[in-house]
């Protein structure tokens, strides 16, 4: 059995072994993929692994010998499951791999707007302390969260896990969701769209992208929210107006924005929210803890051998 897997790099830049993988066919591994070379490379195999290289219906079409095409991910828009279903090729994911990373770094992110820790290591390191007349300064707003209103859109797996910490630190949650107000954990309030917009001192975005909430977060939507909101975003970029909020960060309507993921990755230059003081962008990595890539590679490895049994596991 001939493997592929197009686009490795990210989910192991070599500190993770992919030999359990190589024990079941003949292994071929890319770091990255470009779209001409996707047909080529993978032209032989029966199974392929992608995180996002893109296996479109063009692509599954060019590839008879294809029965598998495993994402590694939890999301996997990059493949025509339609196209794949139609040739009887299985197509699984790899969910829940990434809850507690992910939830780390919206917390990451949120204490780096209300304490901001790396802006007084930075200002300290240069001297400033150290020329302070007093025991101690500040010169940013400093903001303590309990008692403060965190709104989640989507209580899957990591909005869930959002909501625990979040309680954990004295804050009212208040989510928008499709579960029954009675079928929500102790301490969560169901709202609605308008209610969470106005009521959230912070909100966070942990539903799934769809055609129905694509830039969710746009002019209309901010003008809902309170001037002193910080939204943060760790779940897909197109979830977000770019250029509506990065106008909203330059007029003050909007205090903070927090992003793991853009519409387009790697961002153009010009992209608005790059140059804005008051937005804190990380480059996709929530996901990218040793440990979650470890879950990642593990369940996608036992993805592969789940299928070769002849149970496959995790099929979307």
């Amino acid at each position: 059995m001939r493997i592929v897997v197009l686009d490795g790099f990210a989910a192991n830049p070599g500190d993770l072994s992919w030999e359990p993988l190589e024990k079941m066919g003949s292994l071929t591994i890319y770091d990255r993929t470009k779209p001409e070379e996707t047909v080529p490379r993978a032209a032989d195999a029966e199974v392929v692994l992608t995180n996002k290289v893109v296996l479109g219906r063009k692509e599954i079409e060019q590839l008879p010998k294809l029965r598998y095409i495993g994402v590694l991910a939890t999301g996997y828009n990059v493949v025509d499951t339609q196209a794949a279903h139609e040739r009887g090729i299985i197509v699984t994911n790899v969910p829940a791999y990434s809850t507690e990373s992910v939830a780390q770094m919206v917390f990451a992110h949120l204490l780096t707007v209300t304490n901001r820790t790396e802006h007084y290591a930075l200002q300290n390191r240069q001297g400033r302390w150290s020329q302070n007349p007093d025991f101690c300064y500040w010169d940013t707003p400093l903001m303590e969260l309990a008692g403060k209103t965190f709104g989640i859109v989507g209580l899957g797996n990591i909005g869930s896990r959002v909501a625990q910490i979040a309680l954990a630190f004295g804050m009212q949650v208040k989510a928008l969701t499709s579960k029954a107000a009675d079928a929500l954990p102790a301490g969560i309030q169901k709202a609605d769209h308008n209610e969470l917009l106005s009521s959230s001192d912070v909100l966070s975005l942990h539903c799934p992208l769809t055609a129905d909430n694509r830039h969710f977060i746009n002019a209309k939507t901010l003008a809902l929210m309170k001037p002193t909101a910080i939204v943060i975003n760790t779940g897909r970029g197109p979830l977000v107006n770019d250029a509506d909020v990065a106008e909203a960060l330059e007029t003050g309507r909007l205090a903070a924005y927090c992003a793991d993921v853009l519409t387009d990755e790697p961002p153009h230059a010009d992209n608005p929210l790059l140059c804005q003081p008051h937005a804190y962008l990380t480059p996709h990595i929530a996901w990218a803890t040793c440990e979650a890539r470890l879950r990642l590679l593990n369940i996608a490895i036992q993805n592969v051998r789940s299928f070769v049994d002849g149970q496959p596991q995790n099929v979307v």
